[in-house]
């Protein structure tokens, strides 16, 4: 058994695999439900359906998850609606302190939390141990939010007038997260919104859904009040009762483009606050005096890390000039050593895709892309993986000569799928990256600083790396693109966390004396 199965046998795993109905990995494909998080206990759903949640790399179900209904959403929003009170008088230092708790407990039980990930999502269990890693820092960062909420003070404005301003909390908030980072994405909202002041309503994906109530768990133990964070699942109904509940004053997403421009048009029409981040076609520009190795050993990893399952997954590079010959060249080779199975099973470098629908969705753009006249370099569609025949496998895929007007090119794949298009020039290199629809993330490979520094200035995307292919900010920083890929004019985490997530109120005041003259009727200038 390797030592990435054996660290499944902790304690706190097995726990956590309990309470979710499940004695251990090694038992039979469980049917127990995956309960919903509402009131600081686990309930069942009064929904009408169920979906199924299975183990990616042997397509078996392992569980079911309840698709939550109207009533199931205003449970959890009257729970927190009702906590609400208490958890914005309770001081940001205390807030604070018992989401450092659940930081530790977070360390703590972060492999139990990343085998979730791997098993469900089937993303490599090193890669979910950093995908986890990543939504710690988060809080980390949240922790840190009373020096932040303090607001601005101004003596004397006028005679005997003094203005400051409260960051105030909006009430309950809800959150709607993808598949593809089923613990990061989670905590780069709930901590935030919950250091503000604020409860939540969490929505998670239903295909991995389990990484969440295991979360709240935790927070449960961190000492957090019932009823300030909540979990339902399920699909549209679930999604469009938090839209349109009245008691909801804001909403965070991410996930694709048209169903964030969804959520952004309907949840507004409903007087909400929204941040919306949707889709991404994500660049990276290779330049001829790049170290050609160094860029596609990292561009490697950026395509087809986590299966190509991520919304700052690189999926096009423009190879400029005398870069593109040798670069497609050290791609196919590189991407042919490839190790792919489970993601639980040691020294894996890619694992399966999330479902069955997804892997044929994938497919299907590869044969697209050979259709519309592409070069297919390497066909990942023939990956066998010995002994996991059913599970949803699909080997590290390249093109190279694609040009704008193919679908693998316009559409975001979200898979394993690398495409190569090729410019003669930095010029034609940034126009053609602007072009693109979507704006989240890119990067540029380059020796010279100069094409850097312009590539920095003229590039009309929200995220940008020079020499990293994958340019995530910190968390004390904001994440979040421009054009197609928001919807919204504020970030998540970072000081647009703290921005989403409150409200300004500014106060001016004066203590007049008894013999101070009335300002009479004219409109005040105080000055």
């Amino acid at each position: 058994m390797s030592p990435v199965v054996d660290l499944w046998r902790l304690p706190g795993y097995i726990r956590a695999m309990s309470t979710l109905g499940v004695a251990s990995t090694t038992t039979a494909p469980s049917t127990v439900r995956v309960p919903l998080w509402i009131d600081g206990k686990t309930v069942a759903s009064t929904g009408r359906r169920f979906g199924e949640v299975t183990n990616a790399a042997t397509g078996q179900v392992v569980r079911t998850v309840p698709f939550a209904n109207a009533d199931d959403v205003d449970n959890a929003v009257k729970a927190a609606v009702a906590a609400f009170p208490a958890w914005r008088a309770t001081t940001p230092l205390r807030r604070a302190r018992i989401l450092a708790r659940f930081r530790e407990l977070m360390e703590l039980h972060q492999k139990e939390i990343a085998a979730l990930i791997s098993e469900e999502h089937g993303k490599v269990f090193l890669d979910a141990v950093g995908s986890v890693q990543r939504g710690i820092e988060v809080v980390e960062f949240a922790v840190g939010a009373p020096h932040l909420l303090k607001g601005e003070h101004a003596e004397s404005v006028g005679r005997e007038v003094d203005a400051h301003s409260r960051l105030q909390p909006l009430g309950v908030c809800a959150g709607i997260t993808p598949f593809n980072f089923p613990a990061m994405v989670p905590m780069w909202m709930f901590p935030m919104a919950l250091a503000c002041g604020n409860t939540f309503i969490l929505k998670p994906s239903e295909k991995d859904p389990s990484a969440s109530v295991r979360m709240a768990e935790l927070l449960k133990e961190a000492g957090l009040p019932d009823g300030v964070l909540n979990i339902v699942h399920g699909d549209k109904e679930a999604v469009d009762a938090i839209l349109s509940h009245p008691d909801i004053k804001a909403v965070s997403f991410v996930g694709s483009t048209p169903v964030a421009k969804y959520i952004y048009a309907t949840a507004a029409a409903n007087g909400k606050r929204v941040q919306a981040l949707g889709g991404a076609k994500n660049h990276a520009v290779v330049l001829p005096d790049a170290d050609l190795d160094f860029a596609a050993e990292a561009l490697i990893g950026a395509g087809y890390g986590s299966a190509g399952e991520r919304c700052m997954a690189i999926s096009a590079v423009v190879a400029v000039g005398d870069a593109a010959e040798p670069l497609v060249a050290m791609l196919a080779e590189k991407a042919g050593r490839l190790k792919i199975g489970p993601g639980t099973a040691e020294g894996m470098d890619m694992g399966p895709l999330v479902t069955a629908a997804h892997l044929d969705k994938v497919r299907g753009y590869i044969d697209a892309g050979v259709r519309q006249g592409a070069r297919l370099v390497v066909d990942g569609r023939g990956l066998a993986v010995a002994g996991h025949e059913r599970g949803f496998f699909l080997g590290p895929t390249l093109f190279d000569h694609v040009t704008p007007e193919m679908t693998i090119y316009k559409d975001e794949i979200f898979g394993p799928v690398l495409v190569v298009l090729r410019a003669e020039t930095l010029d034609e290199a940034i126009a053609l990256v602007n072009r693109n629809p979507y704006g989240n993330g890119t990067a540029l490979f380059t020796s010279s600083g100069g094409a850097a520094r312009r590539f920095e200035d003229e590039i009309e995307v929200g995220m940008v790396g020079i020499n990293v292919p994958i340019p995530v900010p910190m968390a004390f920083f904001s994440f979040g693109g421009w054009k197609q890929s928001l919807f919204g004019d504020l970030h998540v985490h970072g000081m647009e966390g703290i921005c989403f997530y409150t409200r300004t109120k500014a106060i001016t005041s004066r203590w007049p004396r008894r013999d101070a003259a009335s300002s009479g009727l004219v409109m005040p200038t105080l000055g």
